[in-house]
């Protein structure tokens, strides 16, 4: 019948393959987003205009860039700094036994690209802040895959940054980039969606990550009484003491190896067992069991949710849902509220100085600025990643900036800076414009 079909002249399978959501866009309803308007002009929109990115290539990503392929998304980019390993193969279908040490997001593109008709995946393989903030202006959306509370933080923050707010605070829509989220930690998950500046972002909502379980030193040291407090004796206590010059590396094998030798020696002289290498390797490198089912689940919602919000053919989740499947499946959509005061996406104040302004001249325009209220004496400025003016251990490297101009410093008209000061209450936002 295939065969069939395309020796019909009328035949298309750009048509064909993607019909069902040609009709859902085709068509109003109850259920469509705000200002859905049905027409012919969405789906060639997603198959040729519409530019995804994915933040992540793992167990997360390999689903997402399969099924956000599957609704019809032809450009598609995938960032990731990692390369294969034989421990991801039993979750992350896209990679083969000979992929191993190739680099993630290559070889999910190939794969994608090789499986989809129609479908074009860039890879890039590297760090997420080695991209300049214009890479990143030139997505409609972009979806995380992470497992990383600062990977998500960075991203956050940079996309907040391009935040534009009039004089009377009130945001331009046009700024906005959506972010779309998913996490996993063995049967459980969350997906969310995040509009800067409208919903709450992740430095909103920060109290939802739980901190990372620490032990006291002197349990390590004295009375260990697990496998896990033998393996971070050898690891954060004997290793600095024989090692003084090289620094532990958690990719290390031989670091491992030494690791595992030594907690195991550890474990025998208090009678404790069940030190095993994976084990040590899950505890250095904090890592959490990944159920593949799970992936599935919350790469389907986050997916969905992508095709929503560029869309608008349904009204989209608000704005958090978890997922729990240990004891069965459970999953709650949450309307968490964004914070105001928020030092990440709340509109802060805007400035906009001459080019001839050095940094020092900047602090002194802020610090005179009628919402400071004179709460700046001794300020740290940056800009993105960027330490611009740091007060403590940094404040001699960075005291020559103050005679600089801010242009030269920052090179572009326009920025978002961040300000932080014993004197006030939050980190202070700084919209500002070099004219």
């Amino acid at each position: 019948v295939r065969r069939d079909r395309a020796m019909d002249p009328s035949y298309s399978y750009e048509k064909e393959r993607w019909d069902v959501l040609g009709r859902l866009f085709r068509r109003d309803g109850m259920l469509v987003g705000p200002g859905f308007e049905p027409s012919e002009a969405i789906l060639p929109f997603l198959r040729e205009d519409c530019r995804v990115l994915v933040i992540g290539a793992g167990g997360l990503g390999c689903e997402l860039l399969k099924d956000l392929a599957l609704l019809a998304f032809g450009n598609i980019e995938v960032i990731d700094m990692d390369t294969i390993d034989v421990s991801n193969l039993n979750r992350q279908f896209l990679f083969r036994m000979k992929d191993v040490g190739k680099p993630k997001a290559v070889v999910a593109a190939e794969r994608i690209q090789e499986r989809i008709e129609g479908v074009k995946v860039v890879p890039h393989f590297g760090r997420i802040e080695d991209k300049s903030p214009e890479f990143y202006k030139g997505f409609h959306i972009i979806v995380l895959g992470l497992d990383s509370v600062e990977a998500r933080s960075w991203i956050n923050e940079t996309v907040c940054g391009f935040l534009e707010y009039d004089d009377d605070g009130q945001l331009d829509l046009s700024t906005i980039k959506p972010l779309v989220d998913g996490g996993t930690e063995g049967f459980k998950g969350h997906a969310r969606v995040i509009l800067p500046g409208i919903t709450p972002c992740f430095a909103c909502t920060m109290w939802l990550f739980p901190p990372q379980v620490k032990f006291p030193l002197c349990t390590l040291a004295e009375t260990p009484r697990t496998p896990v407090h033998c393996i971070e004796y050898a690891h954060l206590i004997q290793w600095p003491k024989e090692n003084e010059i090289v620094e532990f590396d958690v990719d290390n094998v031989e670091h491992l190896q030494w690791c595992h030798k030594n907690a195991v020696k550890r474990a025998e002289q208090f009678g404790i067992g069940g030190v095993t290498f994976s084990l040590v390797q899950g505890v250095v490198k904090n890592i959490i069991p990944a159920i593949a089912s799970t992936n599935a689940i919350v790469a389907a919602a986050c997916a969905t949710e992508v095709l929503k919000t560029v869309t608008m053919c349904c009204a989209g989740m608000d704005n958090y849902m978890m997922y729990m499947g240990a004891e069965g499946i459970y999953t709650h959509t949450v309307k968490y509220e964004k914070d105001a005061e928020c030092p990440v996406c709340s509109s802060g104040i805007s400035l906009t100085i001459s080019e001839s302004k050095t940094l020092a001249e900047l602090i002194d325009v802020v610090s005179a600025h009628a919402s400071v209220k004179g709460n700046i004496s001794a300020p740290s400025i940056s800009c993105g990643s960027m330490n611009l003016y740091m007060h403590g251990p940094l404040e001699e490297a960075t005291r020559p900036n103050l005679q600089r101009k801010v242009k030269d410093l920052i090179m572009t008209n326009k920025a978002t800076l961040a300000i932080n000061d014993k004197k006030l209450p939050r980190t202070l936002r700084l919209n500002l414009t070099i004219a």
